[in-house]
């Protein structure tokens, strides 16, 4: 039998031996089916991570799919997934976890697998070449990455923080700035050659961008719309009655902050921190020089 030799998605100067793509499906094996295409996707929190996975699964080529929600790092998908969607239905995981090919089996071969990390940026960290645990980067047909405006993504984070009451200022900081250091590291993937890069702002605005992704991703454009606004996380965490992802003002979230003492303080800190600005410089040079105005205390 020949072997053949792929490069991993994400970490190019990885080679991994496999023998016969067609062996890969004993991976597969636990969900009881072989998947027709398999995209896995980073982003962080308040990112737009849902309504873009939403979209995708919308899209599936068979209308069928399995969406493996906010897997562990290093540690197989199939068993680590925190939430399940089987058919865009979100399942019980306790009940799912117990038999996943029986919960799966309305699904079918061919389906569209989408595996989802938040929180966690690809190749950093000790476990980078082993984040999806022994499922191979071969595997997968295809890696992306959500990313959003540093401005409004951080005016989200907070909002999301200051919603739970065992969060005083101080912890809420150390929380949102931990973020910013794995933030700043996303935006630095975004140009590397093989990674799909979504910019959840111009996913929303742009029905020719969702298209041009769409087919980087290798998807069919079955349903452009937005959608409606996912449970996960809460929903928005300024419109909680909203439904209809078209009247979220989600690129507003900053404007809404400004005046917030908190967030203030969070954007002098960010101001300082080169490795973010150089990344904002590069990526979203208006965030960049509107968070130089604010830090300074000046409008914008």
């Amino acid at each position: 039998m020949r072997t053949r030799r792929y490069l991993c998605q994400i970490w190019p100067e990885v080679v991994l031996d496999v023998t016969d793509h067609t062996l890969l499906s004993a991976h597969w094996a636990p969900l009881g089916l072989q998947p027709g295409r398999v995209l896995r996707a980073f982003g962080m929190r308040r990112s737009g991570n849902h309504a873009i996975a939403d979209w995708i699964l919308r899209n599936a080529a068979s209308q069928s799919s399995v969406f493996l929600n906010n897997c562990a790092a290093g540690t197989s998908p199939l068993a680590s997934f925190r939430s399940i969607e089987i058919n865009r239905q979100l399942h019980p995981n306790r009940k799912v976890r117990a038999d996943l090919a029986t919960a799966c089996a309305p699904v079918g071969d061919g389906a569209l697998v989408l595996i989802s990390y938040e929180d966690l940026v690809p190749g950093k960290g000790k476990r980078a070449h082993s984040v999806s645990g022994d499922l191979p980067d071969s595997a997968i047909d295809a890696d992306l990455i959500i990313y959003r405006g540093f401005l409004n993504w951080s005016a989200s984070f907070l909002r999301k923080l200051q919603g739970n009451p065992g969060y005083g200022s101080a912890r809420r900081a150390a929380v949102l700035l931990r973020a910013i250091d794995s933030y700043s590291h996303m935006l630095s993937l975004v140009d590397i050659p093989g990674i799909v890069a979504i910019c959840y702002d111009d996913w929303l605005a742009s029905p020719d961008y969702r298209a041009e992704t769409l087919a980087a991703l290798g998807l069919e454009n079955r349903d452009n719309s937005i959608g409606q606004v996912r449970p996960y996380g809460g929903g928005s965490s300024f419109q909680k009655d909203v439904s209809d992802a078209s009247e979220l003002q989600a690129d507003r979230r900053w404007q809404q902050m400004k005046d917030d003492p908190d967030y203030r303080d969070i954007l002098r800190l960010a101001a300082r921190d080169r490795a973010l600005t150089d990344q904002l410089d590069r990526v979203f040079a208006k965030d960049a020089q509107t968070l130089q105005a604010l830090a300074q205390g000046g409008g914008a």
